[in-house]
């Protein structure tokens, strides 16, 4: 569409935009003096939705008004409660409700899922990852390695630009793969880059890593809710993710696997068991031999925290009423229009280095800072503005759709204006 450089624009964006109701869904953080701030970092985490608090008090109420009951008694019984998440988790990611579970932290459920899909040998054992991958991730194949006794140095391939590039391009990737292939065990990448916001093309990186006979996963903790992951289609075999940063469940809330359809019967993949994996019709018996449930259920180890699973529900929800694909549209106008509005700036000391084409980038947008100066960031901060600094030089801002505005945007873009006038 055809953006306007100025305030009135942004205002009639808002006004006609359809899912503006949402904003009125979260609680918007404010500064002393009572006034909003602009809260660009849904990438890193989530605004409270309001309705949060409802649903945790009401498992405290059933707790003390049950006891150990409320797994049965419960508004919300906890027995199954992980349940009452599946289908809505599953729209989200664009799974089937067999591939989805919310279950422990992302990181936990990286191990997990190397467990069962790492199957490394002499000739084959090789991890591939970006070279600027999350830290966690990199730290997590890494003790992989090292557990089956492979050489970190000659174990890891990590993905890096061109020199003089900040970002990956998907022929050098396929590339690799191809190179690789015989050695390749697995490939585990970031479906979106925490860094430069780089969303990759997952269908041809999972089409790519089988035809070399290696098994696929994706880190999604910056796609999920965020993007339109289509996971099934892209054929990986298995998927992880957060919920905190674009799913506003709150800081450190449990996180959610993906395991294709495709493994849900097969009892000979190896995993670490747990008993809430175990058939949930005989899991009370106690004295049997371990049945794992079909899906990705049977990764379960532990019955689920209640609490944390009430905050995912509330924001579930809200996605089941806005819907990802309206979400989705929204996020590219307004990523857009903030993309658009600081070319207009045309100043040599920040550059973009998201890619440009909404296909390849969710809603966070990397802004590079010339000569890696943190004085323009904590100028933004002390002027109302929430976003985060990447070291070595970059400022993360994320518009999301489901509270941001365009209001939120331009004065974004004009704080940032003033100060790179006042840094210069």
């Amino acid at each position: 569409m055809q953006f306007e450089n100025s305030f009135p624009f942004a205002e009639a964006m808002d006004n006609k935009d359809p899912l503006k109701i949402f904003r009125s869904y979260f609680y918007i953080p404010k500064d002393k003096q009572g006034q909003e701030l602009i809260y660009l970092t849904g990438n890193s985490l989530g605004l409270q939705p309001k309705s949060t608090f409802d649903h945790i008090n009401q498992e405290l109420l059933d707790w003390e008004k049950y006891g150990v009951e409320g797994h049965l008694h419960a508004k919300n019984p906890w027995l199954p409660y992980h349940e009452f998440l599946t289908n809505s988790m599953a729209d989200v990611v664009g799974a089937k409700p067999i591939e989805v579970v919310v279950m422990n932290t992302l990181s936990v459920n990286l191990h997990l899922m190397m467990v069962s899909f790492y199957r490394p040998t002499q000739r084959r054992f090789k991890i591939m990852i970006e070279s600027d991958a999350f830290p966690s991730d990199k730290y997590a194949v890494q003790s992989q390695l090292r557990f089956h006794g492979f050489d970190v140095g000659e174990g890891l391939i990590e993905l890096k630009p061109r020199s003089g590039e900040e970002l990956l391009r998907t022929e050098d990737i396929l590339e690799s793969i191809e190179a690789n292939g015989s050695e390749l065990s697995l490939i585990i990448l970031g479906n979106t880059n925490y860094y430069t916001g780089q969303a990759f093309d997952m269908k041809a990186i999972t089409q790519a890593g089988h035809s070399v006979g290696s098994k696929v996963g994706f880190d999604c903790a910056h796609g999920a809710g965020n993007l339109l992951l289509d996971l099934h289609d892209t054929n990986c075999d298995f998927a992880v993710w957060c919920s905190y940063k674009y799913l506003n469940s709150g800081p450190g809330s449990l996180g959610g696997v993906f395991v294709h359809e495709r493994h849900s019967h097969d009892t000979t993949i190896p995993r670490f068991e747990g008993w809430w994996g175990h058939n949930k019709s005989t899991r009370f018996g106690m004295r049997d031999d371990f049945d794992p449930m079909p899906g990705v259920e049977a990764w379960q180890l532990s019955n689920p925290p209640i609490l944390s699973m009430a905050a995912i529900m509330s924001s579930l929800k809200i996605f089941a009423e806005a819907r990802m694909e309206r979400l989705r549209q929204k996020s590219e106008q307004l990523t857009g229009y903030m993309a658009y509005l600081v070319s207009e700036l045309k100043n040599d000391s920040i550059k973009i280095i998201t890619p440009s084409e909404p296909a390849h980038r969710g809603s966070q947008l990397s802004i590079q800072v010339k000569n890696a100066d943190k004085k323009l960031f904590e100028w933004l901060a002390s002027n109302g503005v929430v976003a985060d600094w990447r070291e070595p030089d970059v400022i993360r801002v994320a518009p999301v759709p489901l509270y941001n505005s365009y209001v939120d945007v331009h004065k974004f873009v004009e704080l940032l204006n003033k100060g790179l006038v006042v840094h210069n």
